[in-house]
């Protein structure tokens, strides 16, 4: 099982999203948590699976949140490089997700 690494970045970004869910309903924060670390067991246990993204890269989309985790696979250590926004999932609801926010 490949041990996972996660570019100090991801912290803030799934910490923006946790809270953002938090606000929309109480409890779907932690959902959102329990989505993406169900998805890092699985990125860890079958690193290669997931198509590629890029030439070094591949992507695991969550299903029940608008959200990708971006990884470098490797057979001893994956690099998370992003926990990102899937823009392709929200294009049809703007408005609707934490980046779409406007300050």
């Amino acid at each position: 099982m490949a041990e996972l690494n996660f570019h100090p970045s991801i912290y803030q970004e799934v910490q923006e999203a946790y809270s953002w869910y938090e606000q929309q309903a109480a409890g779907l924060g932690e959902d959102f948590i329990g989505e993406l670390e169900a998805a890092c067991e699985s990125i860890r246990s079958l690193p290669e699976t997931w198509p590629k993204f890029g030439k070094r890269t591949r992507r695991f989309l969550l299903t029940k949140f608008p959200y990708a985790v971006v990884y470098t696979p490797s057979t001893s250590t994956c690099h998370v490089v992003a926990v990102e926004l899937n823009r392709f999932a929200v294009a049809s609801k703007p408005g609707s997700f934490p980046r779409d926010q406007v300050d």
